[in-house]
C-alpha cells in the first residue's frame, strides 16, 4: 500500500526552524562519515526500521557499509531478524512500531510515543556519526526531527541524517509541497523510483536514485552464479518445492500474500479465505501457499486460522528467500495485499491480483487524498491497469475469485502481465554511475557493485553536507 505520513509542527520543529535559519555553522558537521570513522577508529551507525520490508533493505545496507568501510562498523538502533544478523542488537522488537494507517494507529499512540522517546535517548547516548532511517515514515520522521532539535539545542556536532525510501509524495494531493520541510531534519534521501530524485532536489533535499531494493533478490539468489542485474528475472526450479511439500501432479497452486503487518493481515486473510472457498468448487486439486511475514504477531494470527482453512495450505516462512521464489515458481497465480510483494512477483513473472482493505475511515481518507488511480507500483509506473486491483468496497471474495479465474484461464492476460514486468523492472534498475557526493566523487558501478544498497552505502560514506 502506498502511503505517506507528514508530521505536524510542534515546539521542537519551531525551534529547529529558527536554528536552521540562523545557520549555526558550529553545529553543522562538514566531514564525510569515512573521515569521522578514521578519527575514532570505528564508524558508529544508528539505524532504525519498523517494517519487514525495511528490515530487508536495512540489513543489505548494513552489509554494504561493512563491505565498503575500511574501519569497523558499530550499529545500534531498531530492527528485525535480518538486521540482527548484521550486528544490530535492537532496542525493542520491530513489531512494536509496525503499524500502518491513521485510525489503526490511535490505540497504540502511548506505546509508540514511549518507544520514540527511548529511541531518541539511545541515539544520543550512542553518539553516532550517521543516523539512518528506513521507510516507516511516521516514526522515522518524528525521530529525525526530534534528534535534530536536540543536537541544535546543545549547539553540538550533529550526525548526518539519511532516510532510505522517499515518501510517496507523488501519490497524494499536496504531497510535493510538504517535501520542503523535510530538508530541516533530513540531509539526504535515497529514492527507489527514477523520477523522485529530481523532485526531491527541486524542493531542497539532496537525493539519490539507487534503484528498487527488491532487485537485490536477484543478486542473493544468483550468488556464486551471476551477480549481474542484466537478467531481470528470477530463475528457480519448482520441482524441489513440489516434492518437499508433496504437491500432487496436476494441482493448481495459488500463492497468497496477506501482508506483513498484523493490521493488514487481520483485514485481508479472512477475505482471502472466503475467496478460496469460492474457488474450491470450480478449481480442481486446489492448493494454497501462504507466505508468512517475519512478524511474530502475524505468525500467531495465521496459525490460529489454519484449523479451518478450506483447502490444503502450505505456510512459507518469510526468512527463506529461495523458498519464497520456489513457491512463486510452483504457483499458477498470486493474490496479494498491496505492497512490495507486487514487485517481487514481477521478478518471478507470476501473474497476480492486488487487493486492499483497511479501516473504513482510513479508506475514506485515502479516497479523498489520493491523486493517482492505482495502488500497485507496477500499474503506477506504467500508468496502466496491467495488474487487476480490487480495492476497498470492491475487495470482496466474489470479485477476487472472478479475477483469479480469469487470470488463470486467459493466456492473453497472463502474457500481458509478463511482458509488462520487463518494462517495470527496467525502470527501477539502479543507475550505472553514481555522482551524488558534495565532493563530486564518482564511482562507476560494475557488477556486482551496482546494487541499490552498494550505491546507498557509497553515498553515505562519502557524503558531505555543504
Amino acid at each position: 500500500m502506498l502511503r505517506t505520513t507528514f508530521v505536524k509542527p510542534d515546539l521542537n520543529v519551531s525551534l529547529l526552524r529558527l536554528l536552521h535559519r540562523r545557520n549555526l555553522s558550529s553545529s553543522v558537521l562538514r566531514k564525510a562519515a569515512i573521515d569521522m570513522a578514521a578519527e575514532d577508529g570505528e564508524l558508529r551507525v544508528f539505524i532504525v526500521s519498523g517494517e519487514v520490508s525495511g528490515d530487508t533493505i536495512a540489513s543489505r545496507l548494513m552489509a554494504s557499509l561493512k563491505k565498503l568501510s575500511p574501519f569497523p562498523v558499530n550499529f545500534s538502533g531498531v530492527g528485525g531478524s535480518l538486521m540482527s544478523k548484521q550486528g544490530l542488537n535492537s532496542l525493542f522488537p520491530m513489531e512494536d512500531i509496525a503499524i500502518m494507517g491513521i485510525w489503526e494507529l490511535l490505540p497504540h499512540l502511548n506505546k509508540i510515543r514511549s518507544k520514540l522517546n527511548g529511541t531518541i535517548e539511545a541515539a544520543l547516548l550512542f553518539q553516532p556519526h550517521i543516523v539512518i532511517t528506513v521507510d516507516s515514515k511516521g516514526f522515522s520522521f518524528r525521530l529525525l526531527q526530534k534528534l535534530r532539535a536536540r543536537y541544535m539545542m546543545q549547539n553540538s556536532l550533529r550526525p548526518l541524517h539519511f532516510h532510505y525510501v522517499a515518501p510517496s509524495f507523488w501519490a497524494w494531493k499536496g504531497g510535493e509541497s510538504r517535501l520542503k520541510r523535510l530538508s530541516e531534519f533530513i540531509d539526504h534521501i535515497f529514492c527507489i523510483l527514477p523520477f523522485e530524485e529530481e523532485v526531491c532536489r527541486s524542493n531542497g533535499i539532496d537525493a539519490t536514485f539507487v534503484g528498487h531494493p527488491m532487485l537485490e533478490d536477484l543478486v542473493e539468489l544468483n550468488a556464486g552464479k551471476d551477480d549481474s542485474l542484466t537478467e531481470l528475472k528470477v530463475q528457480v526450479n519448482c520441482e524441489g518445492f513440489n516434492k518437499k511439500y508433496g504437491i500432487p501432479s496436476g494441482s493448481t497452486v495459488i500463492t497468497l500474500l496477506p501482508g506483513s503487518r498484523l493490521q493488514e493481515v487481520t483485514h485481508m486473510l479472512p477475505v482471502f479465505s472466503n475467496t478460496i472457498k469460492l474457488l474450491n468448487d470450480s478449481v480442481p486439486k486446489l492448493t494454497t501457499v501462504i507466505h508468512v511475514a517475519r512478524n511474530q504477531h502475524v505468525e500467531n494470527y495465521i496459525n490460529s486460522l489454519m484449523h479451518k482453512w478450506p483447502v490444503p495450505a502450505i505456510l512459507v516462512p518469510g526468512e527463506s528467500l529461495n523458498l519464497k521464489y520456489e513457491a512463486f515458481s510452483a504457483s499458477r497465480v498470486a493474490l496479494c495485499t498491496s505492497g512490495t510483494v507486487a514487485m517481487e512477483l514481477q521478478l518471478a513473472r507470476l501473474p497476480c491480483v492486488v487487493a486492499y482493505r483497511a479501516h473504513f475511515l482510513t479508506e475514506l481518507l485515502i479516497r479523498y487524498k489520493a491523486k493517482i488511480p492505482y495502488i500497485s507500483l507496477p500499474n503506477i509506473l506504467l500508468d496502466s491497469a496491467v495488474i487487476p486491483e480490487a480495492l476497498f468496497q470492491v475487495c470482496r471474495p466474489t470479485k477476487l475469485a472472478s479475477l483469479l479465474v480469469e487470470l488463470m484461464q486467459d493466456e492473453g492476460l497472463r502474457k500481458k502481465q509478463m511482458v509488462a514486468a520487463e518494462r517495470v523492472l527496467t525502470l527501477v534498475c539502479p543507475p550505472s554511475v553514481a555522482v551524488n557526493t558534495s565532493a563530486k566523487q564518482v564511482l562507476r558501478w560494475e557488477s556486482p557493485n551496482r546494487t541499490p544498497s552498494m550505491v546507498a552505502a557509497f553515498t553515505i560514506l562519502n557524503y558531505v553536507k555543504m
